[in-house]
């Protein structure tokens, strides 16, 4: 079993906080993840700065952007996620697109991020046909992205592609736009729970302890994404940013709620 299916096991229900790698520096993203785990995220999602996001919104654009003038290259993320992985058991992945993988070398990424200690990866423009045409990570963990538009064939060679957890798009369109969970996900849930019993994690919109609390009622977890990303960007200059991220992630995205279980990682 998957650190990733451990983790899902062992919580019930599990937060997913996004950062973005390098935003606003690789040292400082090193110890927000480090600092969330702490504040009770079970799973990190690790955004790799691309310079064509497509599914991401404005907010999470301007952190690439902004990340990608550093200058870093993917072993300088490998090696944050190593030493992180050093200091906590969280669980990492990264979320990236095909094209700047595909540069770096499929085989020599997942010996990386194996050798790492990274858990998975979700590549937003990877469909399960490609990567059963590349032979793409055959050994870490893949999510795959499936949508309330996606028919229930779709839905089929989603989940038998994914591995670690099923990630669902709470609505089409980029990340950051409010969601109504209650018009979106149902629906889907059900129909994902009639094909696989993989843990289901819902995002885009997330934003607020109320729609975590909402989703955890639905799904076994919650991404929320631009919310952080956004407070990232407006405290960015704060000597204690790490700290004041895992703060805003406790007392404005945790909600209280019987059977959630915080997650402490030393």
């Amino acid at each position: 079993m998957s650190r990733l299916s451990e983790i899902f096991k062992a919580s019930g229900k599990c937060f997913l906080p996004f950062v973005t790698a390098g935003h606003p520096s690789l040292d400082s993203t090193e110890e927000i993840v480090l600092a969330l785990a702490q504040a009770g995220a079970h799973i990190i999602e690790i955004g790799l700065p691309f310079s064509d996001p497509i599914a991401d919104g404005p907010v999470i654009q301007r952190s690439s952007f902004s990340a990608l003038r550093h200058g870093h290259s993917l072993d300088d993320y490998l090696a944050m996620v190593s030493r992180v992985r050093a200091r906590s058991d969280v669980g990492l992945i990264f979320m990236s697109y095909l094209n700047p993988l595909l540069s770096y070398g499929l085989e020599r990424l997942e010996k990386g991020a194996l050798e790492a200690g990274l858990d998975g990866l979700l590549v937003s423009d990877l469909t399960p046909e490609e990567q059963e045409r590349l032979g793409a990570f055959p050994r870490l963990d893949t999510i795959f992205l499936a949508a309330p538009t996606s028919s229930d064939q779709r839905l089929e060679k989603i989940v038998r592609a994914s591995r670690g957890f099923l990630y669902l798009v709470a609505r089409t369109g980029v990340t950051g736009n409010q969601t109504d969970v209650e018009q979106s996900v149902p629906r889907t849930i059900r129909r994902i729970r009639r094909l696989t019993d993989l843990p289901v994690a819902v995002g885009f919109g997330i934003s607020t302890a109320a729609d975590v609390k909402r989703v955890w009622q639905l799904a076994d977890g919650a991404v929320v994404g631009t919310a952080i990303v956004r407070f990232i960007e407006g405290h960015r200059d704060d000597p204690n940013l790490p700290e004041r991220v895992a703060r805003y992630v406790r007392e404005q995205l945790l909600p209280v709620q019987p059977g959630f279980h915080e997650e402490k990682s030393g």
